[in-house]
């Protein structure tokens, strides 16, 4: 069983039984259906294809700033600031799992708030095609899919899903699934105020 979120609806991760939230993952996959993903992404990941990343924005309760990412290969680290991590690059599209975030939910006194979000590295900004489902499983907990469902913007990046600490012990995950040009614009968009330049991945 799963729970898909409707587009502003907030859902809470609740720890149950007094035991921490433990591992929350967010995976980024292109098409729940694992054969259909594999013809599908053989012909993304031809030349000229598409290269679909996951990442996010972090602010700490403390204040630290920051973003998981592939791309300037920022990918994080789970038990030490930001408890967050990003477990691959999947560049070939090969991988049937997809990419992951990892989110310690141990620590979530530590957090204030995490936007998730992926962007198309290469290629043409084509959203339909690419048909990205965004999954947030817990244990003990349905999984909660969001659907990338919205197809008609040119721009290249996209945030997800918003997860919000809302008494220390909780966190809210609300549906975006809003586009916009890179990182930059997505962070102004949300008051995150952090400075940002060109990247690469090696």
């Amino acid at each position: 069983m799963a729970v898909e979120l409707k587009k502003g609806q907030k859902i809470s991760l609740e720890k149950k039984s007094g035991v921490s939230l433990g591992e929350i993952i967010i995976n980024l996959n292109w098409n729940q259906a694992g054969a259909v993903k594999k013809g599908l992404l053989s012909a993304l990941f031809k030349p000229g294809g598409i290269d679909l990343d996951l990442g996010c924005l972090y602010e700490l309760a403390g204040g630290e700033k920051g973003c998981v990412q592939a791309l300037g290969n920022v990918f994080g680290n789970y038990q030490a600031s930001p408890y967050i991590v990003l477990d691959k690059d999947d560049r070939t599209g090969s991988s049937t799992e997809g990419e992951n975030l990892r989110i310690n939910g141990g620590m979530i006194p530590r957090f204030k708030r995490v936007l998730v979000y992926t962007f198309i590295y290469e290629g043409a900004a084509n959203w339909r095609q690419a048909d990205g489902v965004v999954t947030v499983k817990y244990p003990g907990s349905q999984d909660i899919i969001v659907h990338m469902d919205e197809y008609g913007s040119s721009k290249k990046l996209c945030g997800i899903t918003l997860l919000e600490n809302t008494n220390d012990e909780t966190f809210s995950v609300e549906k975006l699934v809003r586009f916009f040009d890179d990182q930059a614009e997505l962070d102004r968009a949300f008051g995150w105020g952090m400075n940002w330049t060109g990247g690469r991945k090696d």
